[in-house]
Protein backbone atom coordinates (compact mmCIF):
# COMPACT_ATOMS: atom_id res chain seq x y z
CA UNK A 1 0.00 0.00 0.00
CA UNK A 2 1.35 3.62 -0.84
CA UNK A 3 0.61 6.68 -0.49
CA UNK A 4 1.85 10.29 -1.06
CA UNK A 5 1.39 12.03 1.73
CA UNK A 6 1.88 11.39 5.34
CA UNK A 7 0.11 13.24 7.95
CA UNK A 8 2.28 13.12 10.55
CA UNK A 9 2.15 14.30 15.10
CA UNK A 10 5.20 14.38 16.77
CA UNK A 11 5.09 13.94 20.85
CA UNK A 12 8.08 14.98 22.82
CA UNK A 13 9.35 17.54 20.07
CA UNK A 14 11.69 19.57 21.98
CA UNK A 15 13.86 16.83 22.92
CA UNK A 16 17.62 16.19 20.55
CA UNK A 17 15.37 13.32 18.80
CA UNK A 18 12.48 15.32 18.51
CA UNK A 19 14.60 18.21 16.97
CA UNK A 20 16.39 15.47 14.72
CA UNK A 21 12.85 14.27 13.39
CA UNK A 22 11.51 17.81 12.56
CA UNK A 23 14.21 19.14 10.77
CA UNK A 24 14.01 15.77 8.53
CA UNK A 25 10.54 15.93 7.85
CA UNK A 26 10.69 19.28 6.85
CA UNK A 27 12.17 18.37 3.81
CA UNK A 28 10.29 15.18 3.25
CA UNK A 29 8.83 15.74 0.14
CA UNK A 30 5.93 13.35 1.71
CA UNK A 31 5.35 14.26 5.00
CA UNK A 32 3.06 17.10 6.76
CA UNK A 33 3.67 17.88 10.25
CA UNK A 34 0.00 18.66 12.05
CA UNK A 35 1.45 18.87 14.90
CA UNK A 36 4.39 18.95 17.21
CA UNK A 37 3.56 18.62 20.48
CA UNK A 38 5.81 19.18 23.87
CA UNK A 39 3.62 20.05 27.57
CA UNK A 40 6.18 22.30 28.79
CA UNK A 41 7.11 24.46 25.53
CA UNK A 42 3.15 24.74 24.83
CA UNK A 43 2.61 27.99 23.04
CA UNK A 44 6.66 29.03 22.42
CA UNK A 45 8.06 29.00 18.69
CA UNK A 46 9.37 25.53 17.58
CA UNK A 47 12.88 27.67 16.95
CA UNK A 48 12.87 29.29 20.31
CA UNK A 49 14.19 25.30 21.43
CA UNK A 50 15.93 24.42 18.25
CA UNK A 51 17.60 27.31 17.16
CA UNK A 52 18.96 25.98 14.35
CA UNK A 53 15.32 26.24 12.36
CA UNK A 54 14.84 29.85 12.45
CA UNK A 55 13.47 30.87 8.86
CA UNK A 56 13.24 26.81 8.67
CA UNK A 57 9.68 27.05 10.03
CA UNK A 58 6.69 29.27 11.87
CA UNK A 59 5.18 26.15 13.62
CA UNK A 60 4.67 26.87 17.48
CA UNK A 61 4.63 23.94 20.07
CA UNK A 62 1.47 22.22 20.96
CA UNK A 63 -0.01 20.67 24.42
CA UNK A 64 -3.10 19.23 22.81
CA UNK A 65 -3.67 16.15 20.50
CA UNK A 66 -4.76 16.60 16.75
CA UNK A 67 -5.96 13.02 15.45
CA UNK A 68 -5.50 14.49 11.85
CA UNK A 69 -3.15 12.15 11.22
CA UNK A 70 -1.67 8.89 9.88
CA UNK A 71 1.49 8.41 11.66
CA UNK A 72 2.50 9.02 15.58
CA UNK A 73 6.20 9.81 16.12
CA UNK A 74 6.91 9.29 20.50
CA UNK A 75 9.97 11.13 21.18
CA UNK A 76 9.86 10.71 25.09
CA UNK A 77 12.48 8.92 27.53
CA UNK A 78 12.18 5.68 28.82
CA UNK A 79 9.21 4.63 30.44
CA UNK A 80 7.21 7.81 29.20
CA UNK A 81 5.45 5.88 26.29
CA UNK A 82 3.89 3.77 27.61
CA UNK A 83 2.48 6.28 30.28
CA UNK A 84 0.96 8.22 27.23
CA UNK A 85 -0.59 5.79 25.18
CA UNK A 86 -2.12 4.58 28.17
CA UNK A 87 -3.39 7.92 28.56
CA UNK A 88 -4.43 9.02 25.32
CA UNK A 89 -6.40 6.90 23.11
CA UNK A 90 -5.36 6.99 19.97
CA UNK A 91 -7.17 5.72 16.53
CA UNK A 92 -6.40 2.44 15.09
CA UNK A 93 -5.97 3.65 11.83
CA UNK A 94 -2.40 6.03 13.60
CA UNK A 95 0.51 3.98 12.86
CA UNK A 96 3.25 4.95 16.13
CA UNK A 97 7.04 4.46 15.88
CA UNK A 98 8.31 4.24 19.16
CA UNK A 99 11.96 5.74 19.94
CA UNK A 100 12.27 4.68 23.23
CA UNK A 101 13.01 1.14 24.88
CA UNK A 102 9.04 0.74 26.16
CA UNK A 103 8.02 -1.83 23.53
CA UNK A 104 11.33 -3.56 22.01
CA UNK A 105 11.08 -6.42 23.82
CA UNK A 106 7.16 -6.08 24.06
CA UNK A 107 5.68 -10.28 23.45
CA UNK A 108 3.06 -9.26 21.05
CA UNK A 109 2.44 -8.70 17.31
CA UNK A 110 1.42 -5.06 18.09
CA UNK A 111 4.85 -4.19 18.14
CA UNK A 112 7.72 -5.05 15.76
CA UNK A 113 11.23 -4.71 16.35
CA UNK A 114 12.12 -1.62 13.77
CA UNK A 115 16.16 -2.52 12.77
CA UNK A 116 15.09 -2.59 8.83
CA UNK A 117 18.46 -4.25 7.98
CA UNK A 118 16.92 -6.81 9.84
CA UNK A 119 13.08 -7.36 9.61
CA UNK A 120 12.22 -4.87 6.98
CA UNK A 121 9.73 -7.50 4.71
CA UNK A 122 7.62 -7.25 8.22
CA UNK A 123 7.92 -3.58 8.89
CA UNK A 124 6.81 -2.86 5.30
CA UNK A 125 3.52 -4.85 5.67
CA UNK A 126 2.88 -3.55 9.27
CA UNK A 127 0.47 -1.06 8.23
CA UNK A 128 -2.17 -3.84 6.92
CA UNK A 129 -1.53 -6.05 10.09
CA UNK A 130 -2.23 -2.80 12.67
CA UNK A 131 1.24 -2.80 13.98
CA UNK A 132 3.25 -0.44 15.10
CA UNK A 133 7.31 0.08 15.43
CA UNK A 134 10.01 -0.22 18.39
CA UNK A 135 12.83 1.95 17.22
CA UNK A 136 15.80 0.74 17.99
CA UNK A 137 18.17 2.08 20.48
CA UNK A 138 21.62 3.69 19.28
CA UNK A 139 24.12 1.34 20.28
CA UNK A 140 21.59 -1.49 19.46
CA UNK A 141 22.24 -0.40 16.08
CA UNK A 142 25.65 -0.16 15.48
CA UNK A 143 26.36 -2.86 17.21
CA UNK A 144 23.58 -4.80 15.29
CA UNK A 145 25.01 -3.42 12.03
CA UNK A 146 28.26 -4.87 12.49
CA UNK A 147 27.32 -8.34 13.69
CA UNK A 148 24.31 -9.43 10.99
CA UNK A 149 25.92 -10.80 8.79
CA UNK A 150 27.98 -13.39 10.79
CA UNK A 151 24.33 -14.42 12.62
CA UNK A 152 22.77 -14.97 9.54
CA UNK A 153 25.87 -17.36 8.27
CA UNK A 154 25.89 -18.90 11.58
CA UNK A 155 29.35 -17.58 12.17
CA UNK A 156 29.20 -15.95 15.69
CA UNK A 157 31.86 -17.71 17.89
CA UNK A 158 31.79 -18.23 21.57
CA UNK A 159 32.50 -15.10 22.41
CA UNK A 160 31.93 -11.83 20.80
CA UNK A 161 34.12 -8.53 22.22
CA UNK A 162 32.87 -4.56 21.64
CA UNK A 163 34.06 -1.83 22.89
CA UNK A 164 31.73 1.59 21.79
CA UNK A 165 31.94 4.92 22.47
CA UNK A 166 29.17 7.43 21.93
CA UNK A 167 28.72 11.31 21.41
CA UNK A 168 26.97 13.11 24.59
CA UNK A 169 23.45 13.66 22.79
CA UNK A 170 22.89 9.90 23.16
CA UNK A 171 22.42 10.65 27.16
CA UNK A 172 19.50 12.95 26.29
CA UNK A 173 18.81 16.63 26.69
CA UNK A 174 18.35 16.72 30.46
CA UNK A 175 21.57 17.71 32.37
CA UNK A 176 23.09 15.02 34.52
CA UNK A 177 26.59 14.97 36.02
CA UNK A 178 28.31 12.61 33.31
CA UNK A 179 25.54 13.80 30.68
CA UNK A 180 26.90 17.86 30.70
CA UNK A 181 29.32 18.71 28.22
CA UNK A 182 31.93 20.56 30.92
CA UNK A 183 32.38 17.29 32.51
CA UNK A 184 32.64 15.43 29.05
CA UNK A 185 35.11 17.79 27.48
CA UNK A 186 38.52 16.61 27.46
CA UNK A 187 37.10 13.56 29.46
CA UNK A 188 36.34 9.48 28.68
CA UNK A 189 34.71 7.23 30.91
CA UNK A 190 33.68 3.55 30.97
CA UNK A 191 30.04 3.08 32.22
CA UNK A 192 27.78 0.17 32.32
CA UNK A 193 30.36 -2.20 31.67
CA UNK A 194 29.20 -5.69 30.46
CA UNK A 195 25.34 -4.49 31.77
CA UNK A 196 24.14 -2.11 29.38
CA UNK A 197 20.58 -2.44 28.23
CA UNK A 198 21.07 -2.60 24.81
CA UNK A 199 22.97 -5.87 25.31
CA UNK A 200 19.18 -7.28 25.72
CA UNK A 201 18.28 -6.39 22.33
CA UNK A 202 20.94 -7.33 20.61
CA UNK A 203 21.10 -10.60 21.45
CA UNK A 204 17.52 -11.20 20.83
CA UNK A 205 18.26 -10.11 17.18
CA UNK A 206 21.06 -12.17 16.59
CA UNK A 207 19.36 -15.28 17.91
CA UNK A 208 16.68 -15.00 15.10
CA UNK A 209 19.36 -15.27 12.41
CA UNK A 210 21.27 -17.70 14.23
CA UNK A 211 19.22 -19.73 16.98
CA UNK A 212 22.20 -21.15 18.64
CA UNK A 213 23.38 -17.94 19.95
CA UNK A 214 21.93 -18.53 23.19
CA UNK A 215 22.87 -17.27 26.42
CA UNK A 216 25.90 -19.31 27.31
CA UNK A 217 27.36 -17.45 23.88
CA UNK A 218 29.35 -14.31 25.41
CA UNK A 219 28.75 -10.80 24.05
CA UNK A 220 31.33 -8.67 26.13
CA UNK A 221 30.36 -5.09 25.81
CA UNK A 222 32.24 -2.07 27.20
CA UNK A 223 30.36 1.35 26.33
CA UNK A 224 32.20 4.32 26.93
CA UNK A 225 31.14 8.05 27.13
CA UNK A 226 32.93 10.17 24.48
CA UNK A 227 34.01 13.86 24.39
CA UNK A 228 32.00 14.70 21.24
CA UNK A 229 28.77 15.18 21.11
CA UNK A 230 27.27 13.16 17.60
CA UNK A 231 28.30 9.71 16.74
CA UNK A 232 29.22 5.88 17.85
CA UNK A 233 31.96 4.28 16.92
CA UNK A 234 32.04 0.64 18.00
CA UNK A 235 34.70 -1.91 18.01
CA UNK A 236 34.21 -5.48 17.87
CA UNK A 237 35.96 -8.59 17.35
CA UNK A 238 35.67 -12.26 17.48
CA UNK A 239 37.42 -15.16 16.51
CA UNK A 240 37.26 -16.49 12.58
CA UNK A 241 39.02 -18.93 10.64
CA UNK A 242 37.88 -17.60 7.07
CA UNK A 243 39.51 -15.20 5.08
CA UNK A 244 39.37 -11.70 5.21
CA UNK A 245 37.59 -11.55 1.20
CA UNK A 246 35.55 -14.47 2.35
CA UNK A 247 33.91 -12.64 5.23
CA UNK A 248 34.15 -9.43 3.43
CA UNK A 249 32.07 -11.31 0.64
CA UNK A 250 29.31 -12.04 3.56
CA UNK A 251 28.82 -8.63 4.50
CA UNK A 252 28.64 -7.56 1.24
CA UNK A 253 25.88 -10.10 0.34
CA UNK A 254 23.85 -9.89 3.65
CA UNK A 255 23.47 -6.05 2.80
CA UNK A 256 23.43 -5.72 -1.37
CA UNK A 257 20.04 -4.10 -0.77
CA UNK A 258 20.23 -2.11 2.00
CA UNK A 259 21.15 1.90 0.94
CA UNK A 260 22.64 3.11 4.02
CA UNK A 261 25.16 0.18 4.61
CA UNK A 262 28.45 1.23 2.98
CA UNK A 263 31.40 -1.53 3.44
CA UNK A 264 34.77 0.05 2.72
CA UNK A 265 38.57 -1.29 2.55
CA UNK A 266 39.85 1.63 4.36
CA UNK A 267 39.32 2.84 8.02
CA UNK A 268 36.78 4.66 9.16
CA UNK A 269 35.59 8.18 10.89
CA UNK A 270 32.66 9.15 12.91
CA UNK A 271 32.96 12.36 10.66
CA UNK A 272 31.60 10.24 7.87
CA UNK A 273 28.44 9.53 9.15
CA UNK A 274 27.90 12.63 11.65
CA UNK A 275 24.46 14.29 10.01
CA UNK A 276 23.59 10.85 7.78
CA UNK A 277 21.64 8.30 7.72
CA UNK A 278 24.58 5.88 7.01
CA UNK A 279 26.34 3.03 8.87
CA UNK A 280 30.09 2.68 7.38
CA UNK A 281 32.33 -0.62 8.50
CA UNK A 282 35.11 -1.79 8.37
CA UNK A 283 36.38 -4.95 8.29
CA UNK A 284 40.18 -6.43 8.92
CA UNK A 285 41.55 -9.71 10.06
CA UNK A 286 44.61 -9.76 12.50
CA UNK A 287 45.72 -13.01 14.31
CA UNK A 288 42.95 -15.37 13.58
CA UNK A 289 40.27 -12.54 14.15
CA UNK A 290 37.79 -10.45 13.09
CA UNK A 291 37.59 -7.18 13.33
CA UNK A 292 34.55 -5.01 12.40
CA UNK A 293 34.60 -1.32 12.84
CA UNK A 294 31.05 0.28 12.80
CA UNK A 295 30.09 3.85 13.00
CA UNK A 296 26.69 5.38 12.88
CA UNK A 297 25.30 9.36 13.63
CA UNK A 298 23.51 8.15 17.45
CA UNK A 299 20.80 10.55 16.41
CA UNK A 300 20.07 9.32 13.06
CA UNK A 301 20.83 6.33 12.00
CA UNK A 302 20.77 5.78 16.02
CA UNK A 303 17.60 7.01 16.45
CA UNK A 304 15.46 9.79 14.42
CA UNK A 305 16.82 9.48 10.59
CA UNK A 306 16.26 5.16 11.02
CA UNK A 307 12.56 6.22 12.75
CA UNK A 308 11.59 7.98 9.23
CA UNK A 309 12.98 4.82 7.31
CA UNK A 310 10.77 2.60 9.16
CA UNK A 311 8.13 5.57 8.18
CA UNK A 312 8.65 5.40 4.49
CA UNK A 313 8.66 0.93 4.80
CA UNK A 314 5.43 1.46 6.84
CA UNK A 315 3.93 3.74 3.96
CA UNK A 316 4.89 2.23 0.36
CA UNK A 317 7.74 5.31 0.01
CA UNK A 318 11.28 4.87 -1.30
CA UNK A 319 13.92 3.88 1.75
CA UNK A 320 15.76 6.59 1.27
CA UNK A 321 12.75 9.42 0.70
CA UNK A 322 13.97 12.69 3.13
CA UNK A 323 17.29 10.95 4.27
CA UNK A 324 19.59 11.79 1.64
CA UNK A 325 21.80 13.67 3.81
CA UNK A 326 25.15 14.88 3.60
CA UNK A 327 28.03 14.55 6.11
CA UNK A 328 29.33 17.19 7.84
CA UNK A 329 33.28 16.01 7.28
CA UNK A 330 34.32 19.13 8.83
Amino acid sequence: MTTNHVNIGIVGGAGYTGGELIRILLRHPNAHISFIHSSSNAGKPVASVHADLLGETERHFTGELSYDMDMLFLCVGHGEAKKFLAANKIPRHVRIIDLSQDFRYAASDEWIYGLPELHKDHIAFAREEQANIANPGCFATCIQLALLPLASSTMLPDEVHITGITGSTGAGQALSPTSHFSWRSSNLSVYKAFEHQHLREIRASLQTLQPTFTAKKKLFFVPMRGNFTRGILASVYCKCDESLDFMRSIYERYYESDAFIHITNGEVDVKQVVNTNKCVLSLAKHDGMLHIVSVIDNLLKGASGQAVQNMNLLFGLPETAGLNLKATAF
